[in-house]
């Protein structure tokens, strides 16, 4: 995937010919080599062109971004590609380092929830960027390596709406938990189920992914919705 440049994907039998839907791409990806963003924004504008909908993951990663420019670097092409993207997903960490948007109130260990904080960093991306038809940000309070506090919330349409807060959840292995909240807000969005159940599909994935090892989930989409109506985040096996 570092190796691709721009011309060697046909985005337009992709968009135009075969009709993709959704577009989904990340910071991760962008990261990769010199040629990545390119390529990104390349896909993102023909897709744009076609009416499909483009979701981009912040997904900040230091270790890839300093051999190639750093947070300066990374800022410069996420802001970029902002601009062509129509729901923007991320972290705390990830508006900041590669957006430059500021939560305020939080400490040092990013552990203080106060979700009235998260919504005025949305408000002031979503001022910058009002292409974004949609921002979801998940809220993580780490306790422990072991414990933590995880939850989401989704803008939309200029209405805010929040997943239930999962006090103290038992973590197995923590990755992919954004990438498993990502999908599940996706799956709501694609199967018309509204923000607010897209928000919760999206927190009770990923809180179920960080109950299993590695960062591919092996959620069922009936666990998903067991948890959402009040189960506990184990995967039943």
């Amino acid at each position: 995937m570092s190796q691709l440049k721009p011309g060697e994907i046909d985005w337009e039998k992709i968009f135009g010919h075969e009709g993709a839907r959704w577009f989904h791409c990340g910071g991760i990806f962008c990261a990769l080599s010199e040629t990545t963003p390119a390529v990104a924004k390349e896909a993102m504008e023909v897709a744009k062109k076609h009416g499909t909908i483009i979701s981009y993951d912040l997904n900040y990663r230091e270790s890839l971004w300093k051999g190639i420019g750093g947070t300066a670097r990374a800022r410069e092409v996420n802001r970029e590609i902002a601009t062509l993207v129509d729901v923007m997903i991320g972290n705390e960490e990830d508006f900041t380092a590669a957006l430059g948007f500021e939560v305020e109130g939080l400490d040092e260990h990013l552990s203080n929830l106060d979700v009235t904080n998260f919504k005025k960093m949305i408000e002031r991306a979503v001022g910058e960027y009002p292409n974004y038809k949609v921002v979801g940000t998940t809220l993580r309070n780490a306790k422990t390596a072991t414990i933590n506090d995880w939850g989401a919330i989704c803008y939309c349409d200029g209405e805010f709406y929040q997943a239930p807060l999962r006090e103290n959840l038992e973590i197995l292995d923590r990755i992919g938990g954004g990438d498993s909240f990502a999908s599940g807000l996706i799956y709501g969005f694609m199967t018309g189920k509204g923000p607010q159940l897209a928000v919760e599909y999206g927190a009770a994935h990923g809180a179920l992914a960080m109950t299993t090892p590695g960062d591919t989930s092996m959620a069922t989409l009936a666990e998903v919705e067991k948890v959402m109506k009040g189960g506990g985040a184990r995967v039943a096996r």
